[in-house]
């Protein structure tokens, strides 16, 4: 189709410019897709080659302009991605076949729906279809996933061959509430109760709670969240995706789309949280802490954005992955979606009838959670 194919290690090579340029003009363009967020990834070793994320990115240029990218990684395992596929991975080891490498269009450790087929017009998404095919056809590689895309994306590329798989998040919708009470008001009479008395349990606790917008935000300040961050991790024997350096980059890179909530007891910090928002949506992402509060958790990751996005008249609060417990505090079910190909025909088959049998209970779960709405019964 005319369109000149490159396939780059490094976003640097596309550079901040073009990059943004594309990115930022698609519909549901988020902060994750920018340069910024990437490269800061990337260049700190949090989502490099050497943690099993080798980027190699797609470049489509319509003579000097860049008319279709997608984010891509050669994935050595499934670490990180939020949509499971351990399952078919160990199918085909226990069949003697090689699962990994295999393609991953995503954005790292960041369940967060959004473009990943980015292109200036409908003929230059499907030129970038057909390169993704090719490219696992000419590696060989097991398979090509396609995390978190668009709806349109997804109905594009089930058209393209792609089978889909529908998952669930939560999130919370701003009604054009003037205060958190006016939020409360139209719950439940018990969730609002639970809600007052959670966060009456952090007051008493003696905790005081600052926000820190990131244009604000010091360089102790990101310490004080790595530390949290890494701490938590290691209560739950575990080891943190990311590191310092990848917060004090977004920190100097992106600082109008953070937010730091901070949590201290008597004049010493115990637990934070780190926000990622644009103007219109706020995604809750990490969190963290030094001692354990009741209830902390809850202030600090959930309460304290809730306020800012009903001060800031963000729209929309999305919660991450997982987690029926955010529909107690007023976050909603919504469908996300992902989209796979697999080279193995029999394997394809037998992955293709294991989704329509999930599809069914995803469907069934949603009704479930519908049915628990906690708005929908009030005095």
């Amino acid at each position: 189709m005319n369109y000149r194919t490159h396939i780059v290690s490094s976003l640097s090579e596309i550079g901040a410019p073009a990059w943004d340029g594309l990115a930022m003009a698609q519909e549901r363009a988020n902060p994750f897709l920018s340069y910024a967020f990437l490269h800061a990834l990337h260049e700190s070793g949090s989502a490099g080659e050497d943690a099993g994320w080798q980027p190699q990115f797609i470049a489509l240029y319509d003579g000097a302009t860049l008319a279709a990218a997608m984010p891509l990684y050669v994935k050595m395992h499934s670490y990180g991605e939020y949509v499971f596929d351990w399952a078919w991975a160990d199918a085909y080891q226990r069949n003697g076949l090689d699962y990994y490498p295999k393609l991953l269009s995503a954005i790292p450790f960041t369940p967060v729906t959004g473009p990943r087929l980015m292109a200036v017009d409908a003929r230059a998404r499907a030129a970038l279809i057909e390169v993704v095919r090719a490219t696992q056809q000419a590696s060989r590689m097991s398979s090509t996933h396609i995390l978190y895309p668009s709806e349109e994306e997804a109905r594009q590329l089930a058209e393209a061959g792609f089978m889909l798989r529908s998952g669930v998040q939560f999130h919370w919708l701003n009604a054009g509430y003037l205060d958190f009470e006016a939020f409360l008001a139209t719950l439940e009479p018990k969730k609002r109760k639970n809600i007052r008395a959670e966060r009456r349990k952090v007051r008493e606790a003696g905790v005081t709670m600052r926000r820190v917008r990131g244009i604000d935000a010091t360089d102790a300040d990101w310490r004080l969240f790595n530390r949290c961050y890494k701490h938590t991790y290691a209560a739950h024997h575990s080891t943190p995706y990311l590191n310092l350096d990848f917060f004090q980059r977004i920190g100097r890179t992106m600082p109008q789309n953070i937010l730091l909530v901070i949590a201290e007891r008597n004049g010493k910090p115990v637990a934070s949280s780190l926000v990622i928002h644009s103007q219109d949506t706020l995604f809750g992402r990490y969190w963290g802490e030094l001692e354990h509060v009741p209830c902390l958790h809850f202030e600090t990751a959930y309460y304290q954005p809730l306020e800012f996005c009903i001060e800031q008249n963000i729209a929309v609060f999305e919660g991450g992955a997982q987690g029926e417990h955010k529909m107690a505090r007023g976050f909603l079910p919504t469908r996300t979606w992902s989209a796979h190909w697999l080279a193995h025909p029999a394997f394809a088959d037998a992955i293709e009838r294991f989704l329509e049998r999930e599809a069914g209970g995803i469907d069934d779960y949603i009704d479930e959670l519908n049915d628990r709405n906690p708005f929908r019964a009030r005095d």
